[in-house]
């Protein structure tokens, strides 16, 4: 396993940069392609969210790796190198896998504990299997980081030190007012209607806010998610959608808007806010969650309008309390990720001792019909006893070393035993290759369709 992730995050880089560095769909698309087609990359993955960029790719060399990733993030980012390098982070192998687990649980995001961030991480593994670029290892971390995510969401409180990035941002502009008193009869516009505008309309809807307007690109979008607050036994929210060209209206009528597109460009401008506020008395509660940003950093300087942004999301997190649980998950993703490293290494082993075993059945093979030429007189039922006679000898001479070598492949330091195992009994490398070609195969077709 060569396992490399380059990217920046909230973390490492400032919300301007982030914010110039963001990939739409189709660049994330076009960046895989072109990881596989660079020489050190075998397999590779995008994770793009509003607040990180990273890269995941199983290389065979660590210093072009590194140089190759990076500079294909600045190709299809927009940024070039030499001002995005100082922002980029690197983590190799165990510590890359780590990484992922620590982000998967949490405990990387602007707000940490957050859920929100392994839908992202399943829909980073769904593009990666979609183009066929997520090859066995992508696989296994990407699914075994779902599952550690999931463990420490269910085995700790981390729940209970953090909240949706939705949820938080209400809270900013709220204030110290409860956010579900602050919202109580309000007027909500949530333009949108992805994953995280579909999380900031149910989240209003359940803080009591008395309208909701949904407007999207795509109508019939917004009108699906319109329908799914209007269900009966729902919200109880009265919620319709409109087209994008009547968001103008709708922002004289809103009292708080939501903003998450995946528009390259300023979806309100700060000349549509200041005609929507002119002549109004309400303020009006702007929060925008998308990156690049949907909403003009003009409207600061706008009388009568809050904005909240991720630029003031990161600044405001910084100084969010952590829960003693924090501590509890970091057990969990240490422990994972030394049972990670351990089955990848018995895994790495496994088409040698296959080979092994091939090989074997083959000398069986092979003195059985040695032995037939030289007794012709052997009748059925002796000449069965006789190769199962073998067949047992050979499998119990095999037994114990192929066990212990799995073991200790498992252990760290423990690849060179698929090494030694296949000097030690002059294995045909094209063999153990084809192996590894077809356990490969195998689990892409496992693989498909899991997400």
């Amino acid at each position: 396993m060569s396992l490399l992730v380059v990217g920046l995050s909230h973390r490492s880089a400032p919300v301007s940069i982030l914010e110039r560095a963001a990939l739409a769909a189709d660049t994330q698309a076009k960046l895989l392609q072109d990881t596989l087609a660079a020489e050190p990359a075998a397999e590779g993955t995008v994770l793009a969210t509003c607040n990180r960029i990273e890269l995941y790719a199983d290389v065979d060399k660590f210093h072009a790796g590194v140089a190759e990733l990076s500079t294909l993030l600045a190709q299809h980012s927009g940024v070039g190198l030499d001002e995005l390098t100082p922002y980029l982070y690197v983590h190799y192998e165990d510590r890359a896998v780590h990484h992922l687990f620590s982000v998967a649980c949490g405990l990387d995001s602007m707000v940490v504990g957050e859920g929100q961030i392994l839908g992202q991480i399943k829909d980073a593994l769904a593009l990666g299997q979609e183009l066929h670029t997520a090859g066995r290892l992508l696989n296994d971390l990407f699914q075994q980081a779902l599952r550690v995510g999931k463990r420490a969401h269910s085995e700790t409180g981390i729940d209970r030190a953090g909240q949706s990035l939705v949820t938080f941002g209400l809270e900013q502009l709220a204030d110290d007012t409860d956010v579900d008193t602050w919202a109580k009869g309000k007027k909500a516009l949530v333009i949108g209607a992805g994953s995280m505008s579909s999380l900031a309309a149910a989240t209003l809807a359940r803080s009591g806010v008395s309208e909701i307007v949904i407007a999207n690109r795509t109508l019939a979008r917004a009108e699906r998610l319109a329908q799914i607050l209007n269900e009966p036994g729902g919200t109880g929210v009265a919620a319709h959608a409109v087209e994008m060209v009547a968001v103008g209206d709708e922002l004289t009528r809103a009292d708080v808007v939501v903003s998450c597109t995946g528009a390259t460009g300023l979806v309100l401008t700060g000349e549509d806010i200041e005609t929507a506020v002119q002549g109004r008395r309400a303020p009006l509660a702007l929060l925008d969650l998308a990156m690049p940003r949907d909403i003009d950093a003009a409207a600061h300087r706008i009388p009568g309008v809050r904005l909240v942004d991720i630029e003031s999301l990161a600044e405001a997190s910084a100084d969010a309390p952590m829960a003693a649980d924090v501590d509890q998950v970091r057990g969990i993703v240490s422990d994972e990720v030394a049972a990670f490293g351990a089955a990848q290494r018995a895994a790495h082993i496994t088409p040698t001792v296959v080979a092994l075993r091939t090989m074997a059945a083959d000398v069986v093979a092979s003195e059985v019909a040695r032995l037939e030429g030289r007794l012709p007189g052997l009748d059925d039922k002796q000449r069965a006893e006789i190769t199962q006679t073998v067949r047992r000898v050979v499998d119990k001479l095999l037994h114990a070393p192929t066990v212990r070598v799995k073991q200790l492949a498992s252990e760290p330091g423990g690849a060179g035993y698929a090494d030694a195992l296949r000097t030690l009994f002059d294995l045909d490398p094209e063999t153990v290759a084809a192996v590894s070609r077809a356990d490969l195969n195998d689990a892409d077709v496992k693989n498909r369709g899991r997400v």
